[in-house]
């Protein structure tokens, strides 16, 4: 497309001088990135014209076309500031200032056909894949600081990134997948977060094809072979409801709605079937004048057809969080298949496809903005105003995910105010999202008029009441991630900015109470913790038990810290096993370092498991005894010298622990037991128990793999009503 093509596809509403505007960028980016070209051989300024008319489709103001023509002067150009400055003035100069910050930023993969300047970090260990996690949130954290208070900068980087995306097949292989997952990771659930339909679908879908080519091919094949069938059977259900409608004096426009790939793809995954067993790829979509001939065309079609059961949702009574607003219904059509309808109105249409852009109302007086476009600044001042609260790296990640990617459920307060939270959230949860106040002093909550236990899953729908006391503040239960008490990130960041506020000596005690009841609990002995302050990014010990008494390292974690350390690496493991048992189900036997070929065999008396320190003890004729170092049979041994030295190699296999719980009697106590074992991968090998006085020990004998699991089984079964305590029974 040349200079005159482009000017004549400017809307005629742009006035001479916007026109004017927008012919002096054009010029001065051609002039700018003269002699530059992309790895395809195009001149650079390709580019930069192919971002603009993607932001023309949008009908965008006129300053975002200038500086989308613009946006990489200042980043691969001899173009400065102040020139720039001086030629566009402030509002297009701020624009470009803040596109290339973001394109700056570390960690973020240049997709517009640069050398790359930068090498992402492989994920090979636990600690690069927390270094990851720290960039990864840095450069979310930053780019939402780039943001600033205009949603015109993401949105033209977004066409920055859907124009690279077409043109990305021009870098090799392992370029190709970086830039495809940051799209899938970053990009695309942006798009989304501003309801901008025509990019989300197309960046998924480009994304999905670079990240995982072969699933791409197969379902584009897939679509391909049906297409004409597909095409006629949906022109056929098309002039049928078309006929619906107007026997029943009801205007729509009906159209089939194309499925996109990466939509099936995660249907798939999501629903654990194949290509054939996806039940929506016909759909079709009715668009109306009004609300109200929504629900009259929906009435239509149930009565016509069978809806099927859980596939009803109603977007236009409860927004999504992008604003987005439809009726989806899914029915038994009359050939005995599934049909998926959309129905919306023109504007709720006009809002899915272009999102932002579509609440740009552009007057010969200047410009207003809609309260959505209003809403959709403050959501996104609202991430940023969070993301400077939250300090710890994987908590960001998982909020942004949270926040922009997952998918929300709909609740009620008692009032019907509409509250929206991440899928999976709790009564905790919901409580925080009305007030931090509200969730502090949280004590029971009533779903739908019943009272529910705190770790109940809401559901869109859903009537909630909070239950709360006059004072007090929330239990440090709720950050405990093995027993479900609170789902989303913002909640956790609330309650451990409430423990945070308390006397650091208070959590440091508290902290050091939690790793002796953990550790109590779990049998571990001779743990050093200084050998892990490092691993949490901590000075100090003290620093450490603080952290954990305020919660912002979880004991969970540093379990699972200790039972890594504990473990030689695969490379090391691997070498340790011998040929002839690499491929043996054998499972009484483990390859522990320094052994080589010798029969081992755990005793009976200590039941040693993967994370616990351990010895081994050569017996004669029947190999090597492992039993755990504190093992009061290991420590009365005489002859020293048939002690060796062992430790962990890679254990594929479970081991049996024996546990006791310590209860108060009651009814239903044994079914709640086994309910906790049969959701957890722990299989039961013997159960005896005893009672007195009103209170019952339950000894049980369980096959666990690790420490980590051993830790959460223990925390579920201690948090059942009328459990005094959960322990591993020590040896001896």
């Amino acid at each position: 497309m040349d200079r005159d093509q482009f000017i004549n596809k400017l809307p005629k509403s742009y006035s001479v001088a916007e026109r004017e505007l927008i012919q002096k960028a054009y010029d001065f980016a051609e002039n700018a990135h003269a002699g530059q070209t992309r790895a395809n051989g195009l001149p650079y300024f390709t580019h930069c014209l192919g971002v603009a008319n993607i932001l023309l489709d949008l009908e965008v103001p006129p300053n975002v076309i200038a500086a989308g023509l613009l946006h990489d002067v200042l980043m691969d150009t001899q173009t400065t500031v102040e020139q720039l400055r001086k030629e566009f003035g402030k509002t297009i100069t701020g624009f470009v200032e803040d596109v290339t910050r973001i394109t700056a930023l570390p960690q973020l993969s240049r997709a517009d056909q640069h050398p790359p300047e930068r090498t992402p970090l492989a994920p090979s260990t636990p600690l690069s894949q927390l270094k990851l996690s720290e960039d990864l949130a840095e450069t979310l954290r930053k780019m939402l600081l780039a943001i600033g208070d205009d949603i015109w900068v993401v949105v033209i980087k977004l066409a920055d990134r859907l124009y690279n995306m077409r043109t990305l097949n021009s870098l090799p292989l392992d370029r190709q997948r970086i830039i495809g997952q940051e799209t899938l990771d970053i990009f695309a659930p942006l798009a989304n977060r501003l309801g901008i339909w025509q990019f989300k679908w197309e960046l998924e879908d480009l994304g999905f094809r670079y990240t995982n080519p072969e699933k791409y091919k197969e379902i584009s094949d897939h679509l391909t072979l049906r297409r004409t069938k597909r095409l006629e059977e949906i022109e056929h259900i098309v002039a049928d409801l078309q006929q619906l409608c107007a026997n029943a004096e009801v205007k729509a426009n009906i159209s089939g709605r194309p499925k996109h790939i990466y939509s099936i793809y995660r249907k798939m995954q999501g629903k654990g079937k194949n290509f054939e067993s996806i039940r929506d790829l016909r759909a079709v979509r009715a668009i109306v004048d009004d609300v109200e001939t929504c629900y009259k065309v929906l009435g239509i079609i149930h009565m016509h057809f069978q809806p099927i059961p859980g596939e009803f949702d109603d977007y236009i009574a409860a927004k999504k969080p992008n604003n987005y607003q439809s009726l989806h219904t899914s029915v038994i059509y009359s050939d005995g298949k599934p049909l998926e309808v959309q129905i919306r109105t023109w504007e709720m249409h006009h809002n899915a496809e272009y999102g932002v852009a579509a609440h740009w109302r552009y007057k010969e007086n200047g410009a207003a903005l809609s309260s959505d476009y209003e809403r959709k600044v403050q959501s996104m001042r609202n991430l940023l105003a969070w993301s400077q609260e939250v300090d710890d790296s994987q908590s960001l990640i998982d909020g942004l995910k949270s926040d922009m990617f997952h998918d929300r459920v709909y609740v009620l307060t008692p009032r019907s105010d509409v509250i929206d939270l991440p899928k999976g959230s709790t009564p905790i949860d919901f409580a925080y999202q009305v007030h931090t106040d509200i969730g502090h002093r949280c004590r029971g909550a009533r779903v739908n008029g019943k009272l529910v236990t705190l770790d109940y899953t809401l559901h869109t729908g859903d009537q909630v009441e909070i239950l709360t006391v006059n004072r007090g503040g929330p239990s440090r239960d709720w950050l405990n991630v093995n027993l479900g008490l609170v789902k989303s990130p913002r909640s956790r960041t609330k309650i451990k900015q409430w423990f945070k506020q308390q006397a650091r000596e208070q959590n440091l005690e508290h902290g050091k109470l939690l790793v002796e009841k953990e550790f109590k609990r779990l049998g571990l002995t001779n743990i050093d913790l200084n050998d892990y302050v490092s691993s949490f990014n901590v000075r100090t010990l003290e620093d450490l038990y603080v952290g954990i008494g305020c919660g912002d390292i979880q004991m969970g974690k540093l379990i699972t810290r200790i039972e890594e350390l504990s473990k030689p690496s695969l490379a090391e493991a691997d070498e340790l096993i011998p040929e002839s048992r690499r491929s043996s189900a054998d499972s009484t036997s483990i390859t522990v370092t320094g052994l080589s070929g010798l029969a081992t065999n755990f005793a009976r008396c200590c039941n040693p498991m993967p994370g616990d320190e351990i010895i081994g003890y050569i017996t004669r004729g029947r190999g090597v005894t492992i039993h755990r170092a504190d093992c009061p049979n290991a420590l009365r041994v005489k002859d020293t010298e048939r002690l060796i030295k062992v430790d962990w190699g890679s254990a594929t296999q479970t081991f049996p622990v024996p546990l006791q719980i310590t209860s108060y009697d009651r009814q239903g106590l044994m079914a709640d037991i086994s309910d906790v074992l049969s959701s957890e991968p722990a299989r039961l090998v013997d159960l005896s128990l005893s009672t007195r006085q009103h209170i019952v020990k339950v000894n049980l004998v369980v096959e666990i793999s690790d420490i980590s699991q051993l830790s959460r089984l223990l925390a579920r079964l201690e948090n059942l009503p009328n459990v005094i305590e959960a322990i591993r029974v020590k040896p001896g």
